[in-house]
């Protein structure tokens, strides 16, 4: 029973990272702008973001997915976090031209 608890867990934990990876890359600009006044190259620059906005959105999505196991269950929070990939995925969708 524990196994299936952990990878309910795990899963629901990357659902929430990928739900979390649009909204949370937004305001990693301020970060690129620091990385351009310091002069960092091109490439260095597109690495530390893409490593940055991806373990912001782990992190924030671990604990969203621990915080949300405890109060309903991890079953439904990992339910949850598909819901909100979907609901992600639409308004990315939805706010293209």
């Amino acid at each position: 029973m524990v196994d299936a608890d952990l990878s309910v867990l795990f899963s629901g934990s990357a659902l929430w990272a990928l739900a979390f990876y649009v909204p949370l890359s937004g305001p990693i600009a301020r970060f690129e702008a620091e990385l351009v006044a310091a002069g960092v190259a091109e490439i260095k620059r597109q690495v530390l973001l893409v490593l940055s906005s991806v373990a912001l959105a782990v992190g924030v999505g671990v604990v969203w997915q621990l915080l949300l196991s405890w109060a309903l269950s991890p079953s439904w929070a990992a339910s949850m976090a598909l819901l909100a990939v979907l609901a992600t995925g639409f308004w990315v969708l939805a706010n293209r031209e």
